[in-house]
């Protein structure tokens, strides 16, 4: 297995053996149960589905209740189906754990970044501004034209404005696993990931060398 569902504690660091202190951030990294297998016969490509996390009985309906008993689970919180070539000898129950990535190696997080909200120009396309000038007291963070007069009187498809700003799906690729701590299910990551404390997150082993 080369991905797992994590959720992002936060960060710290850590200190190196020359007395370096390194910024790492916290994931837990599982355990992910297997909850199904899509196979190419039967649907038409081979997957895992994988589970994260505990929910509470009354928040599930009966449906989902039977489809996790089936894995011998009381609950799953978030499932997240994995794409293989092949699905090779994982069968429906299995576990994996943090321990399936070691020190050293690079991953890849995949994560919802953090959501701003409604942002303008300077904070979201790092506009410089105007001067305030010849009277133009309230134009410091104004966009200006937006180039668009009698032709073609319409704004251009991707033009740089205000708008909703953060809240997508970011992948931060080849950060170095710097420690694991298996009995805790948890690996530190050098760098920071996407998304904020307590944020869903995908773990993925990086070809990136």
């Amino acid at each position: 297995m080369d991905i797992l569902i994590g959720k992002k504690l936060g960060m710290t660091r850590i200190f190196t053996t020359d007395g370096s202190a390194v910024p790492v951030t916290i994931i837990q990294a599982g355990p992910c149960p297997v909850v199904a297998i899509r196979t190419r016969q039967k649907n038409g490509y081979d997957a895992f589905q994988i589970g994260f996390g505990e929910k509470r009985a009354k928040l599930m309906t009966k449906a989902e209740i039977g489809h996790v008993k089936k894995a011998g689970l009381e609950s799953a919180r978030f499932l997240r189906e994995i794409r293989v070539e092949e699905p090779g000898e994982v069968k429906v129950g299995d576990v994996f754990k943090a321990d399936v990535f070691h020190e050293g190696e690079k991953v890849d997080i995949i994560g919802i970044s953090r959501g701003m909200g409604f942002a303008g120009v300077m904070k979201r396309h790092n506009f410089a501004g105007s001067q305030k000038t010849h009277g133009q007291s309230d134009r410091m963070r104004a966009p200006g034209s937006m180039g668009a007069s009698s032709y073609p009187s319409r704004t251009y498809r991707g033009q740089r404005m205000g708008g909703r700003m953060g809240g997508d799906l970011v992948t931060t690729l080849g950060l170095r696993v710097l420690r694991v701590i298996p009995e805790e299910n948890l690996i530190l990551v050098k760098g920071s990931i996407p998304g904020s404390p307590d944020g869903i997150v995908k773990i993925r082993r990086s070809t990136r060398k």
